[in-house]
């Protein structure tokens, strides 16, 4: 299975214009679409109409969109050049604007390549514990990926102190997708809410503002380890990066995100 079938993303008669059946299997505890899931079928919606992969793209959430709502994206190619088209692609729920994603596409073959940022060391997936669910018993999609703490507390060890430097680490997968792709990066990416939590160390996460992926190489990995640095809290809001490595050590893409800060009620 690839990511656009293990979201639902299903194509329509006009090329620019897909449907997402919001479920709970791609949806928050709380019952409102997860925002990873909303860019990556933002994503997998671009690539399929333009047909060429993306490089980056970036999420503006702007509402939220519950099951079982039908959220329609619509896929505007701004500029198409020889090797690189910028995009935007548009979720709607009726007339309510759920998320406006704007993103550029392309392949360049130049003959030069380079990976500066250093894999932390932690233990392998089958020897860290599972991430048990914040909220047991609630259909989301955490049913439907596998979370192991590699470097990370559960929350039933929170509160209690601050992870050193606000780094923190997480082996995922998707068992039912077998491709690696910028939207299974996308929605494995949105991770920065679980950092703060972690930073803080405290019962805390927030409701993302937004998500930018920049894709790297992508090679397949059963793992992807989600290597999550916060940066700064301040003024209400957390602001951090998720570098997502396969298990080989290749940097499959980055995530950087702005958050609403909230405490999470016992």
């Amino acid at each position: 299975m690839d990511a656009p079938a293990w979201l639902g993303l299903e194509p329509t008669h006009n090329p620019m214009r897909w449907v997402l059946p919001v479920t709970p299997g791609i949806s928050t505890g709380h019952q409102f679409l997860f925002g990873g899931c909303g860019l990556g079928a933002a994503i997998a919606a671009l690539e399929g109409s333009s047909g060429r992969p993306v490089v980056w793209a970036t999420a503006q959430y702007l509402s939220y969109a519950n099951p079982p709502s039908i959220m329609d994206i619509d896929v505007t190619i701004a500029v198409a050049g020889r090797q690189v088209t910028q995009a935007r692609a548009v979720g709607q729920v009726g007339n309510r604007e759920i998320l406006t994603v704007n993103a550029a596409l392309g392949h360049r073959d130049l003959d030069v390549a380079g990976q500066w940022a250093v894999m932390p060391t932690v233990p392998a997936p089958d020897l860290c514990p599972n991430r048990m669910p914040r909220m047991p018993g609630a259909e989301s999609i955490m049913d439907r990926i596998d979370v192991r703490l590699a470097d990370a507390r559960g929350f039933e060890e929170l509160p209690g102190p601050p992870q050193p430097g606000g780094r923190s680490a997480l082996w995922a997968r998707i068992p039912d997708v077998l491709e690696m792709s910028a939207a299974t990066l996308a929605i494995l990416g949105d991770y920065v809410p679980f950092g703060i939590g972690q930073a803080l160390g405290a019962r805390a996460g927030g409701n993302s503002l937004d998500n930018t992926l920049r894709v790297g190489t992508l090679v397949a990995s059963e793992w992807v380890l989600l290597d999550i640095r916060i940066d700064a809290i301040a003024n209400g809001f957390g602001h951090g990066v998720v570098h997502l490595w396969a298990q080989d050590g290749t940097l499959l893409a980055s995530a950087s995100q702005s958050t609403m800060v909230r405490y999470w009620p016992d």
